[in-house]
C-alpha cells in the first residue's frame, strides 16, 4: 500500500530510481533466483492497476534499470541476500513468534549499521533500543538518521568503528596530538623513588581521598 501511494507505476517513473548499472542489476536478479532455487518465495511488486501510461521522462537508459521492488519470504541464512549487502529494492521478510525471538536473531549477528523500528508504542520501541546494539537508529523510517548533521553516523563492531558529522566528524578525521608541560607547582616529584616514609605518607594520604 505505501508503495502504490508513493509509486504508481515504477518504469519511466521520474521518482523512483534506477540500479546504477546492468552489472549490479544482473548481480540482484542472480540474488533473487538463488533465493528461489533454495524454497524462498519472490513476491514482485506491481504496478497499480489502472494507472496511466508514465508520460515520457528524461531518464535516458536508467529505464531499463528500474527495478521492481520485490518480496522475499522464506529467506535463509544461506542464500545470498542473507549474506550480503543488497543495494537494490530487495527486501527479506523474517517472521517470529514473539519480539524476543527478532531481538535474539538480530544479537545472533554481526552489529548492523542501521536498525529501523516501526511501531507506535514508545515502551515496546525503548526495550527493544536497549536490547540491541547498532551504529544507529531511525524509528518509523529509514536512512534519516544519516542526513541528520548533528547526529554521528557510524558503525559498531563489524559494521564499522568511529563515527563522524559536525563536530565529531573533524574530530575523528583529525590527529590531535597531546602535549603535558609539567607546572612549577606540580606534585609529581612526591611519586618519584627513593620510596620511604615522604612516600607512604601520600600514598595514604591519597588512598583516604579516593
Amino acid at each position: 500500500a505505501a508503495v502504490a501511494r508513493l509509486f504508481p507505476y515504477f518504469e519511466g517513473n521520474p521518482d523512483y530510481a534506477s540500479i546504477i548499472s546492468t552489472r549490479h542489476l544482473a548481480r540482484l536478479r542472480t540474488m533473487l533466483q538463488q533465493a528461489q532455487t533454495l524454497g524462498a518465495q519472490v513476491q514482485v511488486l506491481q504496478p497499480v492497476p489502472g494507472s496511466p501510461p508514465p508520460p515520457p521522462q528524461g531518464i535516458g537508459d536508467g529505464v531499463g534499470r528500474q527495478m521492481a521492488p520485490v518480496l522475499v519470504f522464506g529467506a535463509t541464512a544461506q542464500m545470498q541476500l542473507m549474506q550480503e549487502e543488497i543495494f537494490g529494492p530487495v527486501l527479506p521478510v523474517l517472521s517470529y513468534e514473539r519480539l524476543q525471538d527478532a531481538v535474539a536473531h538480530i544479537n545472533a549477528h554481526p552489529r548492523p549499521l542501521a536498525l529501523y523500528w516501526f511501531g507506535r508504542s514508545d515502551s515496546v520501541r525503548d526495550d527493544v533500543l536497549r536490547s540491541t546494539v547498532s551504529g544507529g537508529v531511525s524509528v518509523n523510517d529509514t536512512l534519516m538518521h544519516i542526513a541528520h548533521d548533528n547526529l554521528p553516523f557510524g558503525g559498531v563492531g563489524d559494521s564499522g568503528w568511529g563515527a563522524y558529522h559536525g563536530e565529531r566528524g573533524y574530530l575523528r578525521f583529525c590527529h590531535q596530538k597531546s602535549v603535558l608541560v609539567q607546572s612549577r607547582f606540580g606534585m609529581g616529584h612526591l611519586l618519584y623513588p627513593p620510596y620511604g616514609a615522604r612516600f607512604d605518607r601520600v600514598m595514604g594520604l591519597l588512598r583516604r581521598l579516593m
